[in-house]
């Protein structure tokens, strides 16, 4: 099972994903845990360059390393995992780069549709999608560290992406599962175990 997390600047993602890890890890559910950008070796040196507010990087430049670092992840870790019959839970995957990369000028997002198709990467049987104005996920951000490049963009730019977002659950609502990222960490972890049926 391949299960990924998406949301916008603080939208709960690492918390959500940690009490899944000590969750399976109770269970001794065989699950392995990764992210976007930076899961391999040559990852983490692509995801220093992205994160880096010095860096002017152009938007087709960006989307470039993003599925560089995408395709090196899928190859050295998301495929193995899956093919071992592991469950892979990452946090972040293509649905980020039709969210953010989508947002710049000058991408186009059936561009972007078209890459992950030609690449011929894995689809998540489930993605969920943590959901919050983008207000309260800015001040979230804000208040548990300094901000990299991407929570540093205007606040225009991430309301673009968390509609984008929004547009990506209507157009794949059986996989992408929406849930409230303004409620409590129990509750939302726990509208997650009721999708994974879990218990």
């Amino acid at each position: 099972m391949f299960i990924t997390f998406e949301g916008i600047e603080g939208s709960g993602k690492t918390t959500q994903i940690q009490l899944l890890k000590e969750f399976f890890e109770k269970k001794s559910l065989n699950a392995v845990f990764t992210r976007e950008p930076g899961s391999t070796e040559v990852g983490k040196e692509i995801r220093s360059i992205l994160l880096n507010k010095e860096n002017k990087i152009l938007p087709q430049t960006e989307i470039f390393l993003i599925f560089a670092d995408r395709l090196q992840h899928v190859h050295e870790f998301i495929k193995p995992k899956l093919t071992e019959g592991k469950i892979v839970i990452s946090d972040r995957y293509y649905d980020s780069s039709i969210a953010y990369q989508g947002q710049r000028e000058g991408i186009n997002k059936t561009e972007i549709n078209d890459l992950i198709s030609k690449l011929d990467l894995p689809t998540p049987d489930i993605t969920f999608l943590l959901d919050l104005p983008v207000e309260l996920g800015l001040k979230r951000a804000k208040n548990r560290a300094s901000l990299d490049r991407f929570e540093s963009e205007e606040i225009a730019f991430h309301e673009g992406v968390r509609q984008n977002y929004l547009d990506l659950h209507k157009q794949n609502a059986k996989r992408i599962v929406k849930i409230d990222a303004s409620q409590n960490s129990d509750d939302i972890f726990f509208n997650i175990l009721e999708k994974l049926k879990i218990e």
